[in-house]
């Protein structure tokens, strides 16, 4: 399929931090905010569940969410996950099929961590899911600003630079 082939058949929209996306779950099971702790203002679904679709020379920005997020690959090329800790370590994961490149089926980013992907080079595109817990709500999800993110990191400061867009 093409890349609006796949925008189409699956009803993906524009996401705030780049590429395509739909949400497909949400779990009717709901946690009160009071058990879940930490900063969260609301209830929250156990769980939600998105397809997200990132074509080549496109990026998702860095970005942070109060949850753990399981990403999945399902089609296209490899995708890179750039992860920098609170602690400022950086690790980057990759999704995708070729296990002999270190790559895994699924990833875990951390909750609180600061977040970006983008497909590798010569990536047609790259269709991921990713299941959130407790479930993902927008209240939850800040868009790093690149100077306080470069201050706050400046050994990543090139790769913050490159994947941010404020």
């Amino acid at each position: 399929m093409s890349i609006q082939e796949l925008i189409s058949h699956y009803r993906l929209e524009p996401h705030p931090e780049g590429g395509f996306y739909r949400q497909t779950y949400v779990a009717g099971l709901s946690l009160p905010e009071k058990s879940l702790g930490g900063d969260f203002k609301g209830d929250r679904p156990a769980s939600t569940a998105i397809y997200f679709l990132l074509p080549q020379s496109t990026f998702s920005a860095f970005h942070r969410i109060k949850s753990d997020e399981l990403w999945h690959h399902y089609a296209g090329g490899t995708l890179l996950i750039h992860v920098i800790f609170p602690d400022g370590r950086y690790t980057q994961l990759r999704l995708g099929s070729d296990l002999s490149e270190g790559e895994a089926f699924q990833h875990v980013v951390p909750a609180g961590t600061w977040f970006a992907s983008e497909p590798i080079d010569g990536a047609d595109f790259v269709l991921v899911g990713c299941t959130v817990s407790p479930g993902f709500d927008f209240r939850d999800f800040e868009l790093a600003d690149r100077s306080r993110l470069s201050m706050d990191y400046p050994q990543h400061s090139e790769l913050i630079s490159r994947l941010t867009r404020l």
